[in-house]
């Protein structure tokens, strides 16, 4: 039986290094990509095969996904290595907010022109409206922020909708909440309200792959703030999850 074909867009990111052994080590042949030439062989040391690929590119994500057909397309792209410093901060999350929007039409376009039938994507578990908590997914997102959040929530807000609501793709959108552990810069959940390590992130993305009907899914520790039944539920996660290494 031939191995289903993961392009996994984001393969050097905190989730994304953490997804590739996992998804090569559940027999999956995996195709991560990266912006950087340089990045590439830590990719191939884990087993999977490097793509350096902007994925701005229209042209070049579309000709990928043509050349590779992959059974499932895995969004972990982010673009968030300015926000640690105040100066940088609003840049930073304008930088990805684009990302969110330009960057997932793109995947999508792809994934629809060669074929792909699944893909599994990236969110925020912090993006909610306020009101009775703990969220649950069907729970509307705060489309009327303002200053930075407006951005970030719009910006999420079109993700989703292109993943879940394409024609043909079975979109799969896991709303990730604050991330922890290795790469991270963060050693604790301490004071963080939605928690989420990172390998327990990963791991909600390999069950994806393969579990749950399309839609929407908390994915993050219990708290008072949001409900993760459904992905507990739905895929079979585990909060606890830890890669061995």
């Amino acid at each position: 039986m031939t191995a289903k074909k993961i392009l996994l867009a984001g393969a050097t990111g905190v989730v994304g290094r953490r997804l590739v052994p996992l998804l090569v080590g559940g027999g999956y042949n995996v195709f991560g990509t990266t912006r950087s030439q340089a990045k590439a062989a830590a990719i191939m040391a884990a087993g999977a095969e490097p793509i350096v690929l902007d994925v701005f590119d229209a042209a070049a994500v579309r000709a990928t996904a043509l050349r590779l057909k992959p059974d499932v397309i895995v969004h972990q792209l982010t673009d968030l290595a300015l926000l640690n410093d105040a100066a940088t901060r609003d840049e930073a999350l304008a930088r990805n907010a684009r990302l969110r929007i330009e960057g997932t039409q793109n995947l999508v376009d792809a994934a629809l022109a060669c074929g792909t039938k699944r893909m599994v994507a990236q969110s925020i578990a912090w993006a909610y409206a306020a009101g009775r908590e703990p969220h649950a997914e069907n729970d509307p997102l705060d489309l009327k922020a303002e200053g930075a959040r407006a951005h970030t929530v719009h910006a999420v807000a079109t993700l989703e909708q292109l993943v879940t609501q394409s024609p043909e793709l079975d979109g799969v959108v896991l709303r990730y909440g604050q991330f922890y552990g290795p790469g991270t810069g963060v050693e604790t959940a301490a004071g963080k309200a939605t928690a989420l390590h990172v390998d327990a992130a990963a791991y909600a993305a390999l069950l994806a792959v393969d579990r749950g009907a399309p839609g929407i899914y908390n994915v993050a520790e219990p708290s008072w703030q949001i409900t993760g039944d459904k992905v507990r539920r739905e895929l079979g996660w585990d909060a606890a999850f830890r890669l061995r290494s």
